[in-house]
């Protein structure tokens, strides 16, 4: 018997009469259920402050400015046009989310983006892509 959280897959001689091409549909079809219902219901707090950190447009604005290169915090002020004391917060979130590095040279911070969390996003978002049918919705019952 195979178990993949609350489903189970019987195995031997509990198999229905199908063909070992119908099983393997299925089997598969039960696992993305239960990959789906596991992974997408519950992401990682990783996950979560991505999300959260690319919800300002402030800091996708940010986001934006490194994609083609480092740049001091001067820089990401003056382009920004705002205080640096603002942009700390923003540039706090986008760290802590993981999305940016930074790096000090002197007395200057150099900001640019962490491309393997924008990965780990991109990944987390294709698996709706990958298990998500869209079903049709129930019927709602008429309360009356």
């Amino acid at each position: 018997m195979f178990f993949y959280g609350p489903i189970a897959i019987g195995v031997g001689s509990q198999l229905p009469k199908t063909s070992d091409k119908d099983y393997l549909e299925n089997h598969l079809l039960l696992f993305q259920l239960y990959l789906m219902k596991t992974i997408l219901s519950n992401p990682s707090t990783e996950i979560i402050a991505g999300f959260h950190a690319l919800s300002d447009p402030l800091r996708i604005r940010v986001i934006e400015l490194l994609r083609s290169q480092e740049l001091c915090v001067c820089e990401l002020c003056e382009q920004l046009e705002t205080s640096q004391s603002k942009l700390s917060f923003h540039l706090k979130t986008l760290k802590e989310a993981g999305l940016v590095r930074s790096r000090q040279q002197g007395r200057w911070i150099y900001y640019s983006l962490n491309l393997s969390q924008f990965l780990a996003l991109e990944e987390y978002l294709a698996e709706y892509r990958r298990f998500s049918p869209v079903l049709p919705a129930r019927p709602c019952l008429d309360p009356s």
